[in-house]
């Protein structure tokens, strides 16, 4: 009688959970978050889970945000003095460029278009001889192609005069030239004679200024001249090397480089800042893809911990699992409450991981120097590195990825768990 009294009295409490507005399996699986005083390591364990699931997720969007970051800073140095397209001759020279440029200028989505002579050759001082690359530029439309990207540390674009003879050099070129404002060069420019044969050519520039674009490449090679002066220095009867523009939004410059191309006649090449610079872009892909793969280990660690810590569960709660069995409870039910503990461990996990990682994605920038000056050293030198300080782009569509992928991977963490509790044996639970 006592027996049928206790499980009316089971049956009636159970009926009066079902009733409430949670789902009983919701409020059991909430209800073994709460560790008692002898599961107090089975707590720990949990809290391990959604500090690693937490700090996995922070990380992951801190460094793709970094990434991001450098990515963007790095393309805008690179198109500081390459544009985001060129049009060029099949055989490197464009004669009637002018009508060229008005067609590339007037393409919808095209902001502006300039002519361009190139020279590959080597400049000399009293005390040094380096290679250079020079980039004949009509200086009145350069400065709509570059903008406020190329900074001039000495001189002024007006100083390219046509036939001044002027060259400013990049900043490095000029170092490691011992160059000054008001020093002569020598420009020695291979140069096909009449007969097939090339023979150098030595002509004499002035130095005008110095200017930085920002990356090593660039800096340490690249001289500017003016259009007239380096299309004379080619012997090239005022044809130009080919027609440089810039998109109003750089990402859709493939996109005009394509329709460029089907118009263009046969003789004219089409290219891009994606197929100019393919192996920079490419290694940050990659960096990315890699750096996270490495991270993704935190998150993987914080699952197997979910494992470990719902599995110590189950064993701690197999009478209370045999009692609810009794009770009418389907195996469904029981893999349900421990597939809501492990997701809610998860989950709050990924929730804080979120929020931190977003937090610190943002303040990158201002977190940076403080930390130099508390670790006393500095995390970007100049002397090494294209930037100086550490930048941050946050994109929700890498927020949004990384979300979804730590709540895929707790969530597929408490199937194993949740499936052995559903197969606890009632009557051998109960019997001993």
């Amino acid at each position: 009688m006592r027996r049928r009294a206790f499980s009316g009295l089971l049956s009636n409490e159970y009926g009066l959970m079902r009733a409430m507005s949670h789902p009983v399996e919701f409020f059991v699986g909430l209800r073994y978050l709460r560790a008692k005083r002898k599961t107090r390591f089975v707590s720990f364990i949990t809290f391990i889970s959604l500090a690693g699931v937490a700090l996995g997720v922070a990380a992951l969007i801190v460094i793709l945000s970094v990434m991001n970051g450098f990515e963007g800073e790095l393309r805008q140095r690179l198109l500081s003095m390459t544009a985001h397209g060129v049009v060029s001759g099949a055989d490197g020279r464009v004669a009637d460029w002018r009508e060229l440029r008005q067609r590339v200028a007037g393409h919808p989505g095209v902001a502006a278009a300039a002519p361009f002579v190139q020279v590959e050759g080597m400049i000399r001082t009293d005390r040094e001889l380096r290679a250079v690359m020079i980039h004949g530029i009509d200086p009145q439309l350069e400065s709509q192609i570059a903008g406020d990207t190329v900074h001039f540390l000495e001189g002024r674009l007006e100083a390219l005069a046509p036939g001044s003879k002027a060259i400013f050099l990049g900043r490095i070129l000029a170092l490691s030239l011992g160059a000054r404002i008001g020093d002569g060069v020598t420009l020695l420019i291979p140069r096909a004679s009449e007969d097939g044969t090339l023979e150098p050519l030595l002509e004499r520039f002035v130095v005008r200024g110095v200017f930085e674009a920002g990356v090593q490449d660039h800096d340490a090679i690249l001289a500017l001249t003016n259009l007239e002066d380096a299309s004379r220095l080619l012997s090239a009867d005022g044809a130009v090397s080919g027609v440089r523009f810039v998109a109003q939004d750089v990402m859709a410059a493939p996109r005009i480089s394509g329709e460029i191309r089907a118009l263009a006649p046969a003789d004219l090449q089409v290219s891009d800042w994606t197929i100019e610079n393919a192996s920079y872009f490419r290694a940050i892909k990659l960096e990315k893809m890699m750096m996270s793969l490495i991270l993704s280990l935190i998150i993987g660690v914080a699952a197997f911990n979910i494992v470990a810590s719902l599995v110590m569960v189950v064993t701690d709660k197999t009478n209370d699992i045999a009692i609810l069995r009794t009770l009418g409870m389907s195996p469904r039910n029981v893999v349900r409450i421990f597939f809501i503990q492990g997701a809610a461990i998860g989950w709050l996990g990924v929730f804080v991981g979120v929020l931190l990682g977003v937090l610190l994605a943002v303040n990158v920038p201002a977190i940076a120097p403080v930390l130099e000056r508390l670790l006393g050293f500095q995390i970007m030198p100049g002397d090494v590195y294209y930037v100086t300080r550490i930048p941050s782009v946050l994109e929700a569509r890498d927020v949004a990825i990384i979300a979804l992928a730590a709540f895929l991977l707790t969530s597929v963490a408490t199937l194993y768990p949740a499936r052995r509790a559903a197969l606890v044996n009632p009557a051998a639970a109960l019997r001993y």
